[in-house]
């Protein structure tokens, strides 16, 4: 039983590595971040974290639904009145080039599937509700906002992975992206859970009403 169970360790951490190795070498390669996260999905600092976030009411109800919404209709949502969240994301995902559907879905059976699988599937929509970029120093900032809100490993993994990197290619930077994680932390530890909003079911909502009942007030990085 020992043996099984350091087996399937160490095929959990080869995943995480081999994402880790991905990021590193070319950080636009947003298909390695499951990887990382799918290796550290079983360890106790993933279990902690998913009990930290289920403390927080709204997120224990929503984890309890299981909530999860139909892919986006990109063409309906492109016709929200300007100014709604629907209008901001049809944007950015104009303006990115970015596949809505990109994500790796997660089979859910349990709680930590499920918060695994909403952060997947909201992704970009938490970068257009806090206003962080979509370059590599605004997805640390994103992280960092994620790691304020919900503890899970994965987005320590990308920070130290993208500290590093900086630090070795591109040093002249690191002033920027230390600024970047800040805002983002920040922004994280004041703000509403994102996790408990059901965003799909509200794209018509102006954008400043949803950070404004969010207690979210982004800088000037992106915003739609």
């Amino acid at each position: 039983m020992f043996l099984k169970d350091l087996r399937g360790l160490n095929l959990e951490f080869l995943n995480t590595l081999k994402g880790a190795i991905t990021l590193f070498v070319d950080p636009g390669r947003a298909d390695a971040t499951p990887d990382i996260e799918d290796g550290v999905i079983n360890i106790k600092a993933t279990k902690l974290a998913i009990e930290y976030i289920k403390s927080k009411p709204e997120v224990a109800q929503i984890i309890q639904e299981r909530y999860v919404a139909p892919p986006p209709d990109m063409e309906a949502i492109s016709k929200c009145p300007e100014g709604s969240l629907g209008y901001a994301f049809a944007k950015y995902i104009k303006d990115t080039g970015f596949d809505p559907n990109y994500y790796r879905g997660l089979k859910i059976t349990d709680d930590t599937s499920y918060i695994l699988h909403r952060l997947r599937q909201t992704h970009d929509i938490w970068h257009v509700v806090t206003g962080l970029g979509f370059d590599v120093n605004g997805e640390l900032g994103l992280q960092a906002f994620c790691l304020a809100q919900i503890r899970i490993p994965l987005p320590i993994i990308l920070l130290a992975g993208g500290l590093m990197r900086t630090l070795i290619n591109a040093p002249e930077q690191m002033d920027n992206l230390l600024t970047q994680i800040a805002i983002g932390y920040r922004m994280g530890a004041k703000a509403k859970p994102l996790i408990a909003q059901k965003w799909e079911e509200n794209w018509d909502k102006p954008l400043s009403q949803w950070r404004s009942e969010l207690g979210i007030e982004p800088t000037s990085v992106y915003i739609p």
